[in-house]
């Protein structure tokens, strides 16, 4: 189960990123960040966040058209 989670459904690039980063910015090391999103850019754009940040993507997937990311705080 994810420390927090972040519920972005409805919204497009780039605010699902902003909301990301001073959500996680919140957070303490090790804990994880849960991202609920409806755009199917956020895939792409949550993978470079990611790598970029080096915040480690945990889980990714999509179901019903809402996509579902775990992201961990480094």
């Amino acid at each position: 189960m994810a420390t927090a989670t972040l519920d972005i459904k409805g919204l497009n690039c780039p605010i699902p990123i902003m909301k990301a980063k001073k959500r996680i910015k919140d957070l303490k090391a090790g804990d994880t960040l849960e991202v609920l999103s409806t755009d199917p850019g956020s895939v792409r754009d949550f993978e470079s966040f990611c790598r970029v940040t080096e915040n480690p993507l945990l889980e990714s997937g999509e179901e019903a058209g809402v996509f579902r990311f775990v992201i961990e705080k480094s």
